[in-house]
């Protein structure tokens, strides 16, 4: 396992979170469902990668965590 990969997508998973956060007062609503759903699917990406490297118990409860960290 590559712990730097890891925190790699993690961080990366964060700064998708970030975005949706921002586009969910900032766009019209339209735009802000299509950012969100862009979003969500970069985030789903990330999600199968660091299932490769982690499983997929530990990769879903990193993506859980993150969501919750900064949407939460």
């Amino acid at each position: 396992m590559s712990i730097s990969e890891v925190a790699r997508l993690r961080e990366q998973i964060e700064r998708e979170c970030q975005a949706m956060q921002q586009a969910m007062y900032g766009y019209a609503e339209v735009a802000k469902h299509q950012i969100i759903n862009y979003r969500y699917n970069v985030i789903g990406k990330y999600r199968d990668r660091l299932e490769t490297l982690v499983g997929e118990e530990a990769a879903t409860t990193i993506v859980v965590e993150v969501y919750n960290k900064v949407i939460g």
